[in-house]
């Protein structure tokens, strides 16, 4: 079977990359031809570990391909995915127009029966929208079915997430089509992954619900380590004790600067105005965004509660991205904190192990240095923001050396408040009792 995935950016790449590792003959279409033939050299053009790996090997191994001629992908494949971007409008809708062309070039080219399956995140009843859209461009009676196969993909996991998912969500009207799909991910049944097979109106349903429900928690144990900041607890302690409850779990309840990224920030805002539309108040969603916003601010009142007027202060910030091993800063906290810090008259010195090249043309007054204690040489205080792996063990006498204070601001809890006591800093976490 050939298929083709519309799109390369972060998730049309890993889709098509990895259905090639399952043995699927797969070709991979971008309009931006640069973009092509930066792939065709076997580079991947975002940090994702182990994912350049495999594009190299299956490259040669001959099942993946790369081309900007979409009609010829079209006429050439039994499934079409559509992977391209969905970003939200000033209303928090999302933005089909992407969406919209791909369809109108597969309905220009279908010549056989098509599987079109929409990977792309997109509102409840796209699947109908873009039935009609191909319909309309079709020259031939040719017969297609639409499918909604949304991804759960975590950045600087995606590789073992799409090998070894948790789930896999597959919407159809036909049976016809839900065979072609269980066809695909036939290597995933050999591993016993749950498969759920339902409409495509429930599918687009899942992944909001999904992005909506992670986001929550992220929230909700951030509104507690606000708290706690103010009793005196410990909010890691809290965590730890909620997440053994097997009805709660301990994912996501990891208190921070709050959430970022290409989806959770997008996808929250476009099921909020899905239910606006639908006359629905959907409360608990809108509290969602609203809590995540004013934990950015809180960020920037620890920062500027520590160190004190902010003019003409050095500050090292380390981590860029959004969350580790990306090299995403789309609604990255680090670009609010930082973009707060220079407005209040700050100086910034940041490194990031991966995300720097993208930061550079967002927040351009920032200095980017080599490694971390380039960052914090003569800085008022150190402000560590995303929890990379070599942020975890850094030479904190090196680090006060460094520093014209011994100021710490850990936003993602790294380090043991009573650890940095005794190491002579003055420490602040996040819910870890305010300053210690």
């Amino acid at each position: 079977m050939k298929i083709c995935v519309i799109g390369t950016g972060y998730v049309g790449l890993v889709t098509g990359i990895c259905f090639a590792e399952f043995g699927i003959h797969v070709t991979c279409v971008d309009k931006d031809e640069g973009k092509i033939k930066v792939l065709d050299t076997g580079r991947v053009p975002f940090y994702e570990p182990g994912l350049e790996e495999l594009l190299r090997k299956n490259r040669e191994e001959g099942r993946l391909f790369f081309t900007s001629d979409a009609g010829k992908a079209v006429r050439e494949s039994k499934v079409i995915f559509i992977a391209v971007g969905t970003p939200g409008r000033e209303d928090g809708s999302a933005d089909l127009r992407y969406v919209e062309d791909v369809a109108r070039t597969i309905g220009e080219n279908i010549n056989g029966y098509k599987v079109i399956v929409t990977k792309s995140t997109v509102p409840v009843g796209t699947g109908d929208w873009i039935r009609g859209v191909i319909a309309s461009y079709r020259k031939n009676n040719e017969p297609f079915d639409i499918v909604s196969n949304p991804e759960f993909l975590r950045e600087g996991s995606a590789v073992e997430d799409f090998l070894r998912p948790n789930r896999v969500v597959i919407g159809a009207g036909r049976e016809e089509a839900m065979a072609v799909m269980k066809e695909l991910y036939r290597p995933l049944y050999l591993i016993e992954t749950p498969f759920v097979m339902t409409t495509v109106e429930t599918a687009e349903m899942i992944k909001y619900a999904s992005n909506a429900f992670l986001a929550t928690k992220i929230s909700f144990i951030n509104e507690v380590a606000n708290l706690c900041d103010s009793v005196g607890a410990d909010v890691h302690v809290v965590a730890k004790a909620m997440g053994l409850d097997h009805r709660i779990g301990s994912k996501f309840l990891h208190p921070g600067p709050g959430f970022g990224g290409s989806c959770f920030p997008k996808d929250t805002a476009a099921l909020l105005q899905l239910a606006e539309k639908n006359g629905y108040d959907f409360r608990i969603v809108q509290a969602v965004l609203e809590v995540n916003r004013m934990q950015w601010r809180r960020m920037v009142d620890k920062i500027r509660k520590v160190v004190g007027d902010l003019r003409g202060k050095t500050i090292g910030v380390l981590g860029l991205s959004f969350k580790p091993n990306t090299n995403d800063v789309r609604e990255s906290p680090s670009v609010f904190i930082i973009r707060s810090l220079l407005t209040e008259g700050a100086r910034v010195r940041a490194y990031d192990p991966a995300a720097m090249p993208d930061a550079r043309s967002v927040l351009p007054e920032v200095t980017y240095v080599q490694d971390a204690y380039e960052a914090v040489r003569e800085a008022e205080a150190v402000v560590l923001i995303t929890e990379w792996n070599q942020f975890r063990n850094l030479d904190l006498e090196r680090i006060k050396g460094l520093l014209r204070r011994p100021v710490f601001v850990d936003l993602r809890n790294v380090y043991e408040p009573d650890r940095m006591k005794q190491a002579g800093f003055t420490y602040v976490g996040v819910g870890r009792g305010g300053v210690q």
